[in-house]
């Protein structure tokens, strides 16, 4: 990873670069702050100096730890409510999907900021244990904008040692 000649701290490109595998740009292509001159690249910032690139849409943040004899999973639901969440488990794949409303004002002229994801989500987990999968196993709770799922793990027989004649 390269460093510039001045300055022991690493440049915002040389991150990027260390987690996507791409090499940063040349020293010589860079401003005296080392930031990167994209002269020839278009940008995504408007004449309005906002970012109008499409990210992409909100993932749904998970936790997914378990206990003794439990398998839980988390996510954060904030204004969601219960009859917009959809959660299902299949072959031991859950799936958490939904509607995000924010409550669009009609009269909106023009967005200043808008970093609030809204519409429609879905998040698809292999859960790491097999899991009870039967009515009433399964125990899911929406409370203060977070959904929590519980499930009963598959007691897992030891392995049997097969002796070999």
């Amino acid at each position: 990873m390269a460093r510039t000649n001045n300055d022991d701290m690493l440049m915002e490109d040389e991150l990027a670069a260390a987690f996507l595998d791409d090499e940063p740009a040349p020293v010589a292509d860079r401003t005296e702050k080392g930031a990167l001159n994209n002269i020839d690249e278009p940008s995504s910032i408007s004449d309005d100096g906002w970012d109008n690139t499409d990210d992409f849409p909100g993932q749904l943040a998970v936790d997914v730890y378990e206990t003794a004899d439990k398998l839980v999973v988390k996510a954060r639901t904030a204004g969601i409510s219960k009859s917009d969440l959809n959660v299902t488990i299949s072959d031991n794949i859950l799936t958490i999907s939904g509607i995000l409303s924010g409550g669009e004002d009609e009269n909106t002229t023009a967005w200043h900021i808008q970093e609030c994801y809204w519409g429609e989500f879905s998040r698809t987990i292999a859960l790491p244990v097999q899991v009870k999968e039967e009515e009433g196993t399964v125990k899911a709770e929406l409370k203060d904008g977070v959904l929590t799922i519980t499930f009963e793990k598959e007691k897992v027989e030891a392995p049997i040692k097969i002796a070999i004649q």
